[in-house]
């Protein structure tokens, strides 16, 4: 990946190893022009490709690898098949929270994730290229960056928890319609929506102390106008896409219509994957599902290091394939 960053300092650092006690997983700090922005990062000697993996709002890097929930990580998981795997603190998360006011300029934000990526990965091996990964407002960042002159580089993207339109018995809540009023017994609330019921995730994910963050300010912009973005940044993505919501989300709308409309948007991408997780809530890498979601995730990422590779001629189809992109 070309950087195209703000500036050409490659510094890097080592921060505490991660709570969880996995000494292969490591916590990163790269400088970018000034800026550092920090990751956790398992790597392994021979990847057949590099995950950038990029959180949602509220969230940082552990969403991927979250203390209590080792079994279920995406780093642990994707580097026993193969894969070095990146969760990327998103710009104006983790170290670089601070400097938050200096990307207002989507496409600094952008800058700033290539070139975080090239100095975590620095000379190392990156096997076929690299594949994003992307959780609910990491998806912005995920889609803009395919969308970048550089996003054709990319192997293939991953998108989830996000859509088109809210699901619709949560819609006054989401546009904040309710969010100040006193909650009646029986009424969903906010945190209900965003985590979905209780009984998909461990007993253990209420620790959240490592997982939980504050927003930057910009991503007000972003909760707001979004979804009025999103058709204009899809057709400019030229990469395998997946797209996936669990089949008890309660953010967006999960329907089949619905998430067809969605994967239509993408009609320069050479393949479009749709798919609901089963058991899956919003919070897809943090419930009892998680391993089956990104085994699914990581799959997929594989078919897209063999279609890099050449197994298959440009152009041809299948009829999987077909049916895998409704609305195409």
């Amino acid at each position: 990946m070309s950087s195209g960053g703000p500036g050409d300092s490659a510094a890097t650092a080592e921060a505490p190893a991660p709570p969880g006690g996995d000494d292969a997983v490591r916590s990163r700090v790269v400088d970018v022009g000034g800026i550092p922005m920090s990751a956790l990062v398992r790597a392994v000697d021979r990847p057949r490709a590099v995950i950038v993996a990029l959180h949602g709002g509220s969230a940082r890097a552990a969403y991927f690898h979250a203390p209590a929930l080792a079994p279920q990580s995406l780093l642990l998981t994707g580097a026993a098949l193969g894969f070095t795997v990146i969760a990327l603190d998103r710009p104006g998360y983790g170290a670089s929270a601070a400097h938050a006011d200096r990307m207002t300029d989507p496409r600094s934000r952008v800058d700033l994730a290539y070139a975080a990526v090239d100095r975590l990965l620095g000379a190392g091996p990156r096997g076929a290229g690299v594949f994003v990964m992307a959780h609910s407002l990491g998806s912005v960042l995920a889609l803009r960056m395919a969308a970048d002159e550089r996003g054709p580089g990319l192997l293939g993207l991953e998108l989830a928890g996000t859509g088109l339109r809210f699901h619709p018995p949560s819609v006054e809540i989401l546009d904040g319609r309710l969010r100040d009023r006193p909650r009646e017994p029986g009424r969903l609330g906010l945190r209900d929506i965003l985590w979905g019921p209780e009984h998909l995730y461990p007993e253990d994910v209420e620790d959240r102390a490592a997982i939980a963050s504050s927003t930057p300010a910009y991503e007000a912009d972003e909760v707001r106008t979004w979804t009025g973005r999103l058709p204009g940044v899809a057709v400019e993505v030229r990469v395998p896409v997946r797209y996936c919501l669990g089949d008890h989300e309660l953010v967006w709308d999960a329907e089949p219509s619905a998430m067809a409309g969605v994967a239509a948007l993408f009609t320069a991408s050479p393949r479009v994957v749709v798919d609901r997780q089963v058991y899956g809530p919003h919070n897809l890498s943090l419930g009892r599902s998680a391993t089956a979601y990104h085994l699914k995730v990581l799959a997929f990422a594989e078919e897209c290091v063999l279609a890099r590779e050449g197994a298959g001629s440009a152009g041809d189809r299948t009829a999987a394939d077909d049916a895998a992109a409704p609305g195409r």
